[in-house]
């Protein structure tokens, strides 16, 4: 990359402008190794690790910078290396449950003015994992908009494009085919120099290959599909900032194998807004949609404006994010413990020193 670009360059916003940078050097974070961060500035790359005391300060992962976030650093001239000291405020963040059983965020992306949600239209499309990916993408403060790739690979496109309408009201939908550029041309004359867009979705739903198309080369390493199962092969193994020709910003992401919600209690209305206007009026305010005279659901369920997929689906992410939310609350207040701990701790120290 070159040197002695603008921070604008990297997508800085009058949001960020606005905050106290405590009379530090100011960068984006590009890519994200273990403990090191490669940082775009306005004159060059810098290779950051957090002080000390930062380090020390972080308790949960959101303490930690992420790619996409907007970092205080100390240049160390000579080096190329630089100390972070903290980050800007968050304008928005994409985050999901960490895969297994503990109960931890995994920040997928920050700072995010659009995410597209990419999905396959081949044996891969499942329009439920769509429902949770719109979930998130409501959630993160972005505004999410959806890119089904691979339509060479459908028979029928126009019944899969009613499917996803279905679920996405109001949501900007395309289909490509990536590798023939087919379809490309409408989402590249909507991107706008200094936005970042975040590419999200399963493995080998065709992200990388949807990046080098809009980058016009082959700057992301893709594979083929696999035989058997129409998937793609999954090669990005990290998630990293890319400045686009035109201007924009992209941040292309590791497959999903798993999504786990993390928030997203707020935004299930805009999810599922269809389900949740039926659901205002029926007759009773409690009522639970079972036996109830006068329950919109039902009604709408056996007139077949609403599938019982739907409505099942809104019910599981419900009690999903019941449940995450009851485990979240008991990992805070522990979390808000051993912060506590650790300033005690601190302070115990330099009263014997």
């Amino acid at each position: 990359m070159e040197n002695n670009h603008s921070l604008e360059t990297y997508g800085f916003q009058p949001f960020f402008a606005n905050q106290d940078k405590e009379g530090c050097a100011i960068g984006r974070v590009a890519l994200e190794h273990k403990h090191l961060y490669r940082i775009y500035a306005e004159d060059g790359e810098w290779l950051g690790e957090l002080s000390g005391k930062t380090r020390y300060e972080a308790v949960r992962r959101e303490d930690y910078p992420a790619v996409g976030d907007w970092v205080r650093m100390t240049k160390l001239h000579g080096e190329q290396k630089a100390i972070i000291h903290g980050i800007l405020e968050r304008k928005s963040k994409f985050s999901r449950k960490a895969a297994g059983s503990t109960t931890e965020e995994q920040i997928v992306a920050t700072n995010v003015d659009r995410v597209f949600l990419v999905m396959a239209l081949n044996r891969d499309f499942n329009v439920r994992r769509l429902e949770r990916y719109l979930l998130l993408g409501y959630e993160s403060g972005a505004a999410p908009e959806i890119v089904l790739t691979k339509k060479d690979l459908c028979d029928d496109l126009e019944t899969r494009l009613r499917e996803v309408e279905s679920i996405a009201f109001g949501v900007p939908i395309y289909s490509v085919n990536s590798l023939a550029d087919d379809g490309i041309e409408e989402i590249a004359a909507s991107l706008r120099p200094g936005e970042t867009i975040a590419l999200l979705g399963s493995s080998g739903a065709g992200k990388s290959t949807l990046l080098n198309s809009l980058y016009g080369g082959q700057r992301q390493k893709t594979g083929g599909v696999r035989d058997g199962d129409d998937r793609g092969k999954h090669t990005t193994t990290h998630r990293e900032l890319v400045v686009l020709p035109s201007g924009a910003l992209i941040i292309d992401t590791p497959g999903m194998r798993e999504l786990q919600l993390w928030e997203g209690s707020e935004s299930i209305g805009a999810a599922f807004h269809d389900v949740e206007e039926l659901a205002a009026g029926c007759r009773y305010s409690d009522c639970r949609h079972e036996q109830e005279p006068g329950c919109m659901i039902r009604s709408a369920l056996a007139d077949g404006t609403l599938s019982q997929e739907r409505i099942s689906s809104y019910y599981k992410l419900q009690k999903e994010l019941a449940y995450n939310e009851r485990k979240i609350n008991a990992g805070a207040a522990r979390a808000e413990k051993d912060r506590w701990k650790k300033i005690h701790k601190n302070m115990r120290s330099n009263t014997n020193h």
